[in-house]
């Protein structure tokens, strides 16, 4: 038996139908068992549950655990009293305590505070300048711009002499330990006994400047000055307690005093500078402790010799017993001149007296 086509086509034309119906009648068939199978026998999803219907897995039981419990307190522990009541108690010695907490104990307003840092450990420099030296309180290290300040910086305020006088310094300085023990050193060891020498002692030390954040000289964009360091100091003079002063620069004190000192910090300090250095100079002397290669040193300071008292304003008078401009105006020889005179002299007959050197002169003519 053969099938064509057009045959097949009309013999299958309600196969679509008829598919839809198996479907529906499968899911009823399913639907219909789902039902009627028992709950306690349904542990499990029924395969042909195909709709989700099926009652979940139930979940497996917890196995349960003993928590430990926190060990009892021990008798000697100190016992634990709450803050209120402890607030609200009485004191040891029968008065209420404030209400307020204690300035000493971090409370909800003030915070706890940080321990306090360790004592920075002094340098040899600050344990030898001791009391009995100077008055120098060590102040805080200054940072300052371009390198500007130091480390180990004391406020030199007196230096105190062998006899416990004290030399003030006017205005306090600030300098390094290293600077303020040298002049301290400097003037107990050479301007005393300088002072000495004069019949006084020393009260005042004239400090014109100390440290300053500069360049050298004042100079904008120069090097920064030994100023700037906490290691200079310009000194103008020393006052006695007699009401004499000692000005370094002055013409008028004593050269010899004046070169004393000279000697005495060329050989102290690594820069001295005074009048004859520079015009910035002229005024006082420049002291510091500037450290160079081979150990360098720098000493420019002229002491210049005293100025006339009197300075002369007119030429002298001309003396009496002069020689005639004449004869002053002839080369120093004058030899050959003396000779002439004397042949001129000796060539003249005795019995006729020398011509006057008045009628000799040629006669000058009136002025109208």
């Amino acid at each position: 038996m053969s099938f064509s086509l057009p045959d097949f086509r009309r013999k299958w034309s309600c196969r679509g139908n008829m598919s839809a119906g198996a479907a529906m009648v499968t899911a009823a068939l399913g639907l219909s068992l789902v039902l009627s199978a028992p709950a306690n026998a349904r542990n499990y999803a029924a395969p042909l549950d195909i709709f989700g219907l099926g009652t979940p897995r139930p979940r497996a039981h917890a196995h349960s655990a003993k928590i430990p419990l926190p060990k009892l307190r021990p008798e000697e522990a100190p016992k634990a009293t709450d803050k209120a009541t402890e607030e609200a108690a009485p004191a040891a010695d029968g008065k209420p305590s404030s209400d307020k907490p204690s300035p000493d104990k971090p409370g909800a307003d003030k915070p706890a505070e940080a321990a306090p840092l360790p004592d920075k450990q002094l340098s040899a420099c600050r344990l030898a300048l001791t009391d009995e030296i100077a008055v120098a309180p060590s102040i805080p290290d200054i940072h300052g711009p371009g390198a500007c300040g130091g480390v180990d910086l004391v406020r030199l305020e007196a230096i105190v002499l062998p006899d416990k006088h004290k030399v003030a310094l006017k205005p306090a300085a600030v300098l390094r330990c290293t600077m303020a023990s040298a002049i301290a050193d400097w003037v107990r060891t050479d301007m005393v006994p300088l002072a000495t020498s004069l019949g006084s002692t020393i009260t005042d030390l004239d400090n014109f400047d100390s440290f300053e954040c500069r360049g050298r000289n004042r100079v904008v964009g120069a090097m920064l000055s030994e100023h700037g360091k906490a290691n200079a100091l310009d000194v103008r003079s020393l006052k006695l307690a007699n009401g004499q002063s000692i000005s370094l620069t002055d013409r008028t004190v004593s050269r010899d005093v004046r070169e004393r000192v000279l000697h005495s910090v060329c050989s102290r300090f690594s820069t001295v500078l005074g009048p004859g250095s520079d015009w910035y100079h002229e005024d006082h002397i420049h002291l510091d402790l500037a450290q160079r290669r081979n150990d360098y040193r720098i000493c420019q300071w002229n002491v210049w010799d005293p100025l006339p008292q009197v300075a002369p304003l007119l030429p002298a008078e001309r003396p009496e017993e002069a020689p005639p401009r004449e004869v002053a105006a002839k080369s120093e020889g004058g030899k050959e001149g003396a000779d002439d005179q004397e042949k001129a002299t000796s060539a003249a007959p005795a019995d006729k007296p020398a011509a006057d050197s008045s009628k000799s002169k040629p006669a000058t003519k009136k002025r109208r």
